[in-house]
């Protein structure tokens, strides 16, 4: 017999399941098209693992790291011999270049360490065995570009930085123009002369900084292409003729940005773009390409994604976006035009019984158009108003995106409905989209978030005295806001990794971030004067924490370099002094997010506990969630009951 209690909580989906890492990811084929490498656990932490394309059932960890997961970056060498990937210390980013001889099972760090951050800058099949890598180990403000020989480590300064934002590199690995940004804002591209002169080759005013950006020359090096949003509203994909200058757009759209493009390896001339307003739709752009394109996508009713293709064109990894079942990975062979599947992302998904993921769209107060994401529990029965989490993305310059996104049918199967809204300043909706967030922070970016609580109120899906906040980043920031501005209009929120105060956040962003500090002061507030820096206090959570009248759970790593955990901390405090009650845990082995499977799944476990005690929905037992964590509770574990 089934008590109730036991009724409650039949049917739940283990988060020990349901957070568990991929078993596999970042999946790349080889520039001769007969391997795949991607990212798998070894004991529960993603390694590198390589397999022949035809027999994937042969495949084999050729990495064992122990401490925790490697890079989301993985980079074949046009040797085919190598393979680069990327490690972090403790959640610290500073990101190391290493790379595998597949022949011998080498390994070698080809950047420096510690303290030192690094960055791929160019890649080329003209150098089959060496690469373009930038690190900032001589200043940590500035990348350098580094040539490297993978298979000895061997490396040599192509180009110091003094002062710039980055280097534009082509295929030839000359170093073509550098890339600063200027007070106000504006990006220009320097071209530089062989005898060290600077001149302006292009400049991208504050208001396109956003959505534009140059990709890649040609390989005969008559052609530059641009993602574009110069004299139109959304990013176009645009050609340079760099004699004389001419730009020709190859694809745009009205509603929507092109962020990716896809180039041909041998001509490096596009074949592809890809745009989302509510789903990805691909553009081509080659006519040599458009039956493969025409035939991928009749393949599934998912998103198309392209990961890779071989060095003679004929062989790709795809994958397909869903809402419902894991990500999907496939061999495409082009001359024989069919599609075998590889794999899925997580095969401990199928079957599983997730909800969908509508998208819907929110039209706010002033007229904007919201693109959102509602997902909704599984309930034969007439839908009452339920309890409703609204989950608001980082950035704030990114996007929710429809797809197969574990916090959605986490919450559905708890029995909440859940919102993810793309307020004003999202990326990937045109450059008025993202310039009517401008000075909007706390202000009307959260007016966007509370329309649309409003919306999903007034259309029955949400009980109005049952609304949680919650984000990461900038989301993490809202759900502060959410507590501070509006006081009484969520019923309770989750802050991990937010900012507190706007102006120490920018006092203590990374050393490499300075060269673009300007663009915070015009979408933040100018932290250069007197009223701006009031302005900036004004929009900060921490000069209201008096004002909390609903509870709040803080999450924070203690090595977060773009979010320092003072932010977390001195709200904290803040609330202990007028005796507000608040949870705080922080983790030592963390940085910007939670990275360690057993700290993400102990954070869940507490979200969990925090919203059924607040909102009354499901609850699994935390039971060993906190096994292998290093989870620690600074303040408030008593408030959230169930957690021992």
């Amino acid at each position: 017999m089934i008590m109730p209690d036991q009724q409650k909580n039949s049917g739940l989906l283990r988060r020990r399941l349901i957070f568990a890492d991929p078993e596999r990811s970042v999946v790349r084929i080889s520039r001769d098209g007969t391997r795949v490498a991607f990212r798998a656990p070894v004991d529960g932490v993603l390694n590198l693992w390589v397999a022949p394309i035809d027999r994937i059932d042969e495949v084999r960890p050729v990495t064992s790291v122990t401490d925790r997961n490697l890079g989301p970056w993985i980079l074949w060498m046009h040797d085919n011999r190598h393979v680069v990937f990327f490690r972090e210390a403790a959640g610290d980013e500073n990101w190391r270049a290493w790379r595998i001889d597949l022949e011998t099972g080498d390994v070698r760090p080809l950047t420096p360490a510690p303290g030192v951050t690094c960055r791929i800058q160019q890649i080329s099949r003209h150098f089959p065995s060496e690469l373009l890598i930038t690190h900032n180990a001589r200043d940590k403000r500035y990348f350098d570009i580094y040539r490297v020989k993978v298979a000895t480590g061997e490396s040599a300064l192509v180009q110091l930085n003094e002062g710039f934002a980055g280097h534009f590199t082509d295929q030839q690995f000359r170093v073509r123009f550098a890339v600063r940004f200027t007070e106000d804002g504006d990006v220009e591209y320097l071209r530089l002369g062989s005898d060290g002169e600077q001149s302006l080759f292009s400049r991208i005013g504050a208001e396109d900084t956003m959505a534009t950006q140059a990709i890649e020359f040609s390989a005969d090096g008559r052609e530059l292409y641009w993602l574009d949003s110069r004299g139109r509203d959304t990013a176009a994909v645009v050609a340079q003729d760099l004699e004389s200058g001419t730009m020709r757009v190859l694809a745009e759209d009205p509603r929507a940005d092109f962020t990716e493009l896809r180039l041909d390896p041998i001509t490096e001339r596009p074949i592809a773009a890809a745009r989302s307003f509510e789903r990805v739709a691909w553009q081509v752009l080659d006519p040599d390409y458009q039956s493969d394109f025409d035939y991928l996508i009749r393949q599934s009713r998912g998103d198309l994604t392209i990961t890779g293709m071989s060095q003679d064109r004929q062989h790709w990894i795809v994958a397909y976006q869903y809402d419902d079942v894991p990500l999907e990975y496939f061999h495409y062979d082009r001359a024989a035009r069919q599609a075998r599947r590889l794999f899925s992302s997580t095969p401990a998904w199928e079957g599983l019984p997730f909800v969908a993921m509508e998208p819907v769209i929110i039209r706010t107060r002033d007229g904007l158009e919201l693109v959102c994401y509602l997902s909704r529990p599984r309930d034969p029965q007439p839908r009452e108003p339920l309890p409703m989490v609204l989950l608001v993305h980082g950035g704030p310059w990114a996007r929710d995106v429809w797809g197969l996104y574990a916090d959605h049918p986490w919450r559905a199967n708890r029995g909440y409905a859940v919102l993810s809204v793309n307020y004003r300043g999202s990326t990937g909706f045109g450059k008025a989209f993202v310039n009517a967030a401008n000075l909007e922070w706390a202000g009307k970016m959260h007016d966007d978030l509370i329309d649309a609580v409003d919306w999903a109120v007034a259309q029955g899906i949400a009980d109005p005295a049952r609304v949680a906040i919650m984000g990461t980043s900038y989301g993490g920031y809202s759900a502060l806001v959410g507590l501070t501005f509006t006081q009484e209009k969520f019923a309770c929120a989750i802050d991990l990794c937010g900012v507190s105060n706007l102006v120490t956040f920018l006092n203590t962003i990374p050393e490499y971030w300075m060269t673009w500090k300007s663009l915070w002061k015009v979408r933040m507030g100018d932290y250069t004067s007197e009223t701006g820096l009031r302005f900036l206090e004004e929009r900060s959570p921490l000069n209201r924490a008096d004002r909390i009248v609903r509870p709040l759970l803080i999450g924070q790593g203690a090595n977060d370099v773009r979010v320092k955990a003072s932010e977390s901390e001195q709200i904290v405090a803040a609330m202990q002094q007028h005796g507000i009650p608040v949870t705080y845990v922080c983790y030592p082995d963390e940085g910007h997010g939670l990275g360690r499977t057993e700290n993400r799944r102990s954070f869940k476990a507490v979200a969990e506990a925090f919203l059924a005690a607040h909102l009354g929905g499901r609850c699994e037992p935390v039971g060993d969630d906190f096994a292998g964590s290093t989870i620690e509770f600074k303040a408030g574990r008593e408030l959230i009951p169930g957690l021992g």
